[in-house]
């Protein structure tokens, strides 16, 4: 028993960061949130309402500047500010922010943020466990190979979560009548609007998916779901 004692101590480490991190991201939001005011865009979010039998969709302005969208681990929704304003400015049309909404939406409802604090507790394990036998085998080196495959995991994972979200929201955007052309076009501009530089890292460590390969598959949903 006493051998899995680390691996035991790894997953409660693991669920209390993830508990404590949630917990400081909620005061970060209440601290620096106001509620979307926008009469284009509250239209837009009354008609997936009324697409997914909700009275209303809340959606969030978080005052900061970098290009996001994000759902807090209590179900709310956000739009930083500097993606609002690249709406505002005209870089961004109100479709194309709607279908950022709608994949926010998408995370929300397919039970992300609760898989993620399950994933992370499970990497924090994987990490010890590997880094017990590696160590041993790789005096070392080991820790470091432990990390990067648990780093690898979780980089998979992400972009599973990306694609579902995607999905979802496709189907939502169909649903209410506002389409996925949106949708697509701003994957079509994201790189540019958050500065990203796509030979940063291998696709295989990041996070995200190439942007791409999410409209290769917002195209396949598409031509899947309305028979083209």
């Amino acid at each position: 028993m006493l051998k899995f004692t680390p691996i035991l101590l790894a997953i409660l480490y693991g669920l209390a960061m993830y508990r404590f991190s949630a917990w400081r991201t909620a005061r970060e939001l209440d601290a620096k949130s106001t509620e979307l005011a926008d009469g284009r865009l509250r239209a837009l979010c009354d008609r997936m309402a009324q697409a997914l039998d909700l009275e209303r969709i809340r959606v969030h302005i978080y005052e900061v500047a970098p290009v996001n969208g994000l759902a807090a681990p209590d179900g709310r929704i956000f739009i930083t500010r500097g993606f609002y304003d690249r709406y505002r400015a005209g870089a961004v049309s109100a479709e194309e922010l709607a279908s950022v909404i709608a994949h926010e939406l998408g995370h929300v409802a397919l039970g992300h943020s609760r898989r993620r604090m399950i994933d992370f507790s499970g990497q924090n394990a994987l990490r010890t466990a590997l880094a017990m036998v590696l160590g041993r085998l790789i005096p070392g080196v080991g820790l470091l190979i432990a990390n990067a495959l648990a780093t690898l995991l979780a980089a998979r994972l992400s972009r599973s979560d990306e694609y579902e979200a995607d999905a979802y929201a496709t189907a939502l955007l169909i649903k209410a009548g506002i389409g996925a052309g949106a949708q697509k076009s701003l994957f079509g501009k994201l790189d540019r609007l958050t500065g990203a530089n796509g030979a940063a890292a291998p696709a295989w460590m990041m996070s995200h998916p190439d942007s791409a390969d999410r409209i290769a598959a917002i195209e396949a949903n598409e031509r899947a779901w309305l028979g083209g």
